[in-house]
């Protein structure tokens, strides 16, 4: 099976880049590589800039598993909710370099960066959990709440609205919208402007900040976990 998941450092600067061939799924392989790639970062001591392929950075979870059953939906699910915590409390800065379509976990992942810049374009960006007939995870519900603007979170959540890269920096997904050909360089851009941070500051003052979301969102995943596993028992 190739690997989805690339890993380049530059200087001070760690690309992890999510290309599958299709709509970057987050199946158990994609969630274990890029948590080996965000150790390597953390190794290299390096500010991230996290990417998908062109027009495509996630579609979210892997439907064919999630929607078959077994443990494996259970792990899936943990697991990409922890890479969001993980993301949440990483020491460095971390950029998301948002290439196109941002959907579901996709989604949840831009809220859990530090900056994030997309594309313009026909993109389409946000969580269609309850469109598709799920009821939002409690964690997923917690990542937005700390990150969309108030006018735009139930109907993010409660009601499936999609919104276009622009609609979506109103939103709160995005920070910026740049044309797909800028969007590597705007990206580096920005992480090479926070890497000149303190960055020890700047680790305990995210963690300072959102402290009161990191403990609410490690309580939504065990109460998910939980959940989900009782569903499959």
């Amino acid at each position: 099976m190739s690997t989805p998941v690339t890993y380049q450092l530059d200087g001070s600067i760690a690309t992890i880049t999510m290309d599958d061939g299709k709509v970057n799924a987050l199946s158990l392989q994609m969630l274990s590589e890029l948590d080996g790639a965000l150790d390597q970062a953390r190794s290299d001591g390096a500010v991230v800039v996290f990417t998908g392929r062109p027009g495509v950075f996630s579609a979210g979870f892997d439907l064919a598993v999630l929607t078959g059953g077994g443990p494996e939906s259970a792990d899936m699910l943990r697991g990409g909710f922890e890479l969001a915590e993980r993301l949440l409390s990483f020491p460095t800065p971390v950029v998301v370099a948002c290439s196109g379509h941002a959907l579901a976990m996709g989604s949840f992942l831009l809220v859990s960066a530090d900056f994030r810049i997309g594309v313009a374009g026909d993109r389409k960006i946000g969580a269609n959990e309850v469109a598709i007939g799920l009821t939002m995870p409690r964690t997923a519900v917690e990542l937005c709440r700390q990150r969309l603007a108030t006018p735009y979170l139930n109907r993010a959540v409660a009601n499936a609205e999609i919104f276009s890269p622009e609609e979506a920096v109103t939103a709160g997904f995005l920070d910026r919208v740049v044309p797909p050909s800028e969007l590597h360089h705007e990206a580096r851009t920005a992480a090479v402007a926070l890497a000149q941070l303190n960055l020890d500051a700047h680790a305990a003052t995210k963690l300072r900040l959102r402290g009161h979301v990191l403990a609410a969102v490690r309580l939504a995943i065990e109460a998910d976990d939980i959940d989900v596993r009782a569903m499959l028992a």
